[in-house]
This record gives structure tokens, C-alpha cells and sequence, in this order.
């Protein structure tokens, strides 16, 4: 995740561009601060300053708000291909730097299209996917075609998400844009028009806005805008124009009250991302062939990542019939000992920085074994200690609960996990692409449970907020997400919960439940492990305890509980995508009802860098 911001004024407006620009890469930073640039046209010629470090750290050394002319774009970068680096930032140039480019999202057929542009003589300055853009740009107007039909004719030629910023020289008063997947709004101003990955970048200026939908392009001048519907034809601006009625501080949260709500709403986007980043980049497939060779698997993490990890080692299990050891990160010396050369250790951190996680792989590492990191952040100190790293490209994560970050990495894992089998023989070539395609529906069936759960959570979260301790109960692999809620409720609204596999609740921990004591059931779809749950519940009742379920629409468990949330029907494999929102959404509504601000909790830090 990026953010992207452009600038047109009209002939004759004295307005500081660069200013605008260097103001809205600002208030755009939550969405990424590894890198960011600009580009401006001044007399005729594209000027770019862009640079590795935090957007007014580089205004110090660049001076971003000290350019000039009437067109300047900008971009702040959350690293998705290629580290961060001076020559990986935005904007990007074609060969004749002619033309800039600053895009936010991934474009899946980057590899092909580059191979074909440098075999035509095109010389790449980066490592990313970008940059593939402004060389098709290029390539198409030596045919002679102008700017906007090259610009069109590129983006019909891309695969994956996008929202596409881009300048010419040879057009020094506008900007181009296409939309698809990424978010992208326009600003209307009195004399200048604006367009930006997200409001907030444009509310100091304007509050009226289009919204651009996917498979738009079009152009805005400081006087005008032009959209069409990509291969359909025109579209009326004016049409789709609305006022913002938001402050700025809201807008930052996309008008919700808080980033972890936000957060909770960004993962059907968030799954889209890791899902197709993961099948354009060749890592995946060489982090399969590690493992094949590997004596023994062990994986380790903190927190919510650990809870990714222990879904990981079950899968791994059921698909490949093989032991795969999870451990805790900050225990990892007592596992340390046991490595061997030929071991291979999976290390899953959102930042790439969690201490305990960093001195497990360095032990690890000192005992011959390979690292294969798990990692939000492109070239975090994980990643850059291990031999070979995966990335969930879910994006910044403001609120300090972990929301997209356990479904991003769980789908993730079990794209691994699925190309292990495959190369492994367990799982024929049928099996191995129904499951992928199950996979593949992650961003719709979180964006379902989401819808419907929203209104139930609340619900639940009424009961829930007078109450002092919880249980969350599940069996085989539905019990991962079962300790993901426990945690989060602990977190945020600071209530004792423990999760148990189902079974051993009856050997010790049922003692406490007494009338009205709540035992949430996550229920996954796997007739075997419904059955054994059935049981369970049915202990739980016989002691008064209020039975909430988190289950599929299909199960057949339903008018066993109290309350339910139901999940879209689906595969086993997908139990993080399906259970795990109305999980987080529990956690928020009882958070937020008993006066705290989720985004704060107490004694947490997003990042734990201490051992």
C-alpha cells in the first residue's frame, strides 16, 4: 500500500505546487514511509527528487515543497518489490525521462512485460514493478500514438491493482490517471484540480470529490477533468460529484472512528494484495523447494503471528502429512539446541523487527540451519538475516492490534503450504488447484463475514462488556483463530480470556463456568471437528454458560447457541479469513463500549523490540 498525489493549476494561478504536494504526502504517510519522491515540469523538463527515509526527513535534504510548476505528482511508498532504496522510489522515468510515473499497487505481469521492454533496448533503473509503466508508455508513443492513447493502450496492457499517476513533458499541464482495485479520488478546485490516493490529502484544499471507479481513466487539467470507463467511453464528471463533510482528522481513518475499524475493513483489499503479490513474485515456489529439502520444519513467531504459525504447522500436517514444529518465539532457546544443517526455520514478524523472532533466527542461523522469513516490511532486519523472504504486502498497520496482519499471513502460509504438497506428491494436481482456488475467493468470503457480521458483534459486545473472563473454545485447525480472538478481546478491552482446544476444557478450566459465563465456539467447516465440538457445547450448556458461536452458515450447530455469528460456507483452509473478522469485530465494539480507544492499549507497542 502507497499513497499518490497529484497537483494541476491553472495557467496563471499562483499556487505552491510542490507545497500541496509535500502537505499530502504528509497526511498520506500512514499508508507508507519507507521512501517518497515527487516529479514537477518545470520549463518544458521533468524534475524528479525522491530518496529512501521518512517524508520530512527528505524534505530537509530534497526540499519537496520548494518545487515549481503547474503539474507535480508525489508519492510515499510502502515496499512491495524491490527494498527500500533511493533508486526504488517513486516516481519512475522512461529512458528518455520524458515521462514519470507514480502508482500505488502490484502489477502481476510486471516480469514478462519488463523481459519483453529490455530485449527492445529499454534499460531499467529499479527493481520495480512500476517502472514497467512508464517503459510501455514509452514504447507505444515511437508508434506514433499521443500521450493519452500510449497511456491507455499501457494500461490496458498491465495485469494486477492499480492507481496510476503520470506526467509528459511534452504535456507540462496534466495529469493522467487509471484506477483499478487501488483507492483514487479527485479534488475540484477553484482554479486547480487534485487526485490522490485517499481525502485527506485534499481536504486542506478542497471539499469536493469524485471518487474514481475501477477501469477509469481520463486526465485532469487545472480547469478540467476527462474520464471514460477503460474500452466504454466517456463518463460525465459532474455526475459523481460530492461534498465531504469530514474534518481532517476523521478523514486520516477513511471517516471511521478509529484505524483498527479501519484496519478490520481494509482486508478483503489487503488479502486481494497478498494473494496476487504472491503469485508474481518467484518466491513462493523457491521457499517450497527449501522446505521440500529440509531434514526438519520448524516456525516460530510472537503474538498474533505466532497464531498465523500454529495455523501454518496444522495445515502442513493435514496437506502434507508431515510434522512441522511451531514455537514461541521468545522460547526460542529451548528449541535452538536441536537444529541441525538441513533444518530450515520459517520467522513470521509483521515488522521484521520483533526481537525474540530476530534472536531465534540468528540462533538458528548459527547452527546451519536456513531462515525463510514472513514479513510485512521489504528489507526489515528479518528479512535482510534470512535466506530467502515472503512478503504479505498487507500494507501499514496504524491501530496496535493486529488485524490484516493474522488473515495476510495466514493466507500466505497456506499458499506455501499448498506448494509444498504439490512438490511433495501428497497433493494431486486437482486437489492442489481446488484449494488454491478456495485461496483465491479470500477477499470476497472476508469482505462477506465482515457485512455480516457487524451488526451481531455489537450485539455480543453488549453482553460482553460486563463481563469479566471469557473462554474461546475450538478443536484442530479452527483453534489458531479461537486464540487470535482471546488475544484480541485481552488486548483491547482488557477482559481475562483464554483459548482451549475444545477437549481439554473439561479438564480443569470448566471448574469456572457457572450461569450467564460466556464460551465462544469457533467453529470450523470440517464435519469431523464438528461432532467433537458438539459434545463440548453441550458440557458448557449443562453448567448455565452463555454458548456464542462463531460458525458457517451450514453447520449444523446453529440452534445450539445462545448467539452466532455465521461465516460464508468454504474450506476448511480458509477458517482465518472467515472466522477471524467477526472475531476482531467483538473485540472492537466491546472495546469501544466500555470507554477505551482500541488503537491505545494500554502497556502495548506495535513493534516489540526488547527482548
Amino acid at each position: 500500500m502507497c499513497g499518490i498525489i497529484g497537483v494541476c493549476a491553472s495557467p496563471g494561478r499562483r499556487l505552491n505546487t510542490g507545497e500541496m504536494v509535500f502537505k499530502g504526502l504528509l497526511r498520506l504517510e500512514y499508508r507508507g514511509y519507507d521512501s517518497a519522491g515527487v516529479a514537477s515540469i518545470e520549463s518544458g523538463v521533468i524534475k524528479v527528487l525522491k530518496g529512501k527515509g521518512r517524508i520530512a526527513d527528505l524534505e530537509k535534504k530534497l526540499g519537496f515543497s520548494r518545487v515549481g510548476g503547474s503539474v507535480v505528482i508525489g508519492h510515499t511508498r510502502w515496499a512491495t518489490h524491490g527494498a527500500p532504496s533511493d533508486e526504488n522510489a517513486h516516481p519512475h522515468t522512461d529512458c528518455t525521462g520524458s515521462i514519470a510515473i507514480v502508482h500505488n499497487g502490484i502489477i502481476e505481469n510486471y516480469r514478462e512485460l519488463r523481459e519483453a521492454l529490455a530485449k527492445k533496448g529499454h534499460v531499467f533503473k529499479s527493481e520495480t514493478d512500476t517502472e514497467v509503466v512508464a517503459h510501455l508508455i514509452e514504447e507505444y508513443l515511437k508508434t506514433g500514438l499521443a500521450p493519452y492513447e500510449a497511456f491507455k493502450k499501457a494500461i490496458s496492457s498491465i495485469r494486477g491493482s492499480y492507481a496510476i499517476l503520470a506526467v509528459f513533458s511534452s504535456q507540462p499541464d496534466t495529469i493522467f490517471f487509471a484506477k483499478k482495485d487501488s483507492p483514487l479520488v479527485i479534488g475540484l478546485g477553484e482554479g486547480f484540480n487534485m487526485v490522490a490516493s485517499d481525502i485527506p490529502a485534499l481536504l486542506e484544499y478542497t471539499r469536493r470529490v469524485i471518487t474514481v471507479r475501477d477501469m477509469w481513466v481520463g486526465y485532469i487539467t487545472g480547469d478540467s477533468v476527462f474520464i471514460e470507463e477503460l474500452g466504454k467511453g466517456p463518463v460525465e464528471p459532474s455526475s459523481y460529484v460530492r461534498v465531504v463533510e469530514w474534518d481532517l482528522e476523521s478523514a486520516s481513518k477513511g471517516g471511521y472512528q478509529h484505524f483498527m475499524i479501519k484496519e478490520i475493513h481494509e482486508q478483503p483489499r489487503a488479502l486481494a494484495e497478498t494473494f496476487y503479490g504472491a503469485l508474481s513474485d518467484l518466491s513462493l515456489g523457491e521457499a517450497a523447494k527449501i522446505l521440500l529439502d529440509a531434514r526438519r520444519i520448524y516456525i516460530t513467531a510472537a503474538g498474533t503471528s505466532y497464531h498465523a504459525s500454529l495455523h501454518f504447522a496444522l495445515s502442513m500436517g493435514r496437506i502434507s502429512k508431515i510434522l512441522v514444529t511451531p514455537f514461541i518465539a521468545s522460547e526460542y532457546e529451548s528449541y535452538a539446541p536441536t537444529a541441525r544443517e538441513g533444518d530450515v526455520l520459517i520467522a513470521v514478524s509483521q515488522s521484521g523487527e520483533t526481537m525474540d523472532t530476530l534472536k531465534a533466527v540468528r540462533a538458528f542461523k548459527e547452527r546451519g540451519a536456513r531462515v525463510i522469513a514472513v514479513s510485512n516490511v521489504v528489507d526489515s532486519a528479518i528479512p535482510r538475516e534470512s535466506d530467502l523472504p515472503l512478503y504479505t504486502r498487507a500494507g501499514p498497520e496504524i491501530g496496535v492490534a493486529a488485524t490484516k496482519t493474522f488473515t495476510t499471513q495466514t493466507l500466505l502460509l497456506s499458499l506455501l503450504a499448498l506448494e509444498y504438497g504439490l512438490l511433495r506428491g501428497e497433493l494431486l494436481k486437482s486437489e492442489y488447484e481446488e484449494l488454491r482456488k478456495e485461496l483465491s475467493k479470500s477477499s470476497e468470503l472476508a469482505s462477506k463475514t465482515i457485512s455480516w457480521s457487524e451488526g451481531v458483534a455489537r450485539k455480543i459486545a453488549e453482553f460482553l462488556r460486563f463481563k469479566n473472563s471469557i473462554y474461546y473454545l475450538s478443536r484442530g485447525i479452527g483453534l489458531p483463530t479461537a486464540m487470535e480472538g482471546a488475544l484480541k478481546i485481552k488486548e483491547i478491552a482488557y477482559i481475562h480470556a483464554e483459548a482451549y482446544p475444545a477437549g481439554e476444557s473439561k479438564h480443569g478450566p470448566i471448574a469456572l463456568v457457572e450461569k450467564d459465563f460466556p464460551v465462544v465456539f469457533v467453529v470450523p467447516r470440517d464435519e469431523y471437528y464438528e461432532k467433537l465440538i458438539l459434545g463440548n457445547i453441550q458440557e458448557m450448556k449443562a453448567r448455565g454458560a452463555f454458548i456464542i458461536g462463531v460458525a458457517p452458515e451450514d453447520s449444523k450447530l446453529l440452534d445450539l447457541f445462545d448467539i452466532c455469528i455465521k461465516t460464508p460456507a468454504s474450506n476448511w483452509l480458509t477458517t482465518p479469513i472467515t472466522h477471524t473478522p467477526p472475531l476482531q469485530l467483538v473485540a472492537y465494539y466491546t472495546s469501544v463500549y466500555k470507554g477505551f480507544d482500541p488503537d491505545k492499549p494500554r502497556n502495548l507497542a506495535k513493534t516489540v523490540t526488547v527482548e
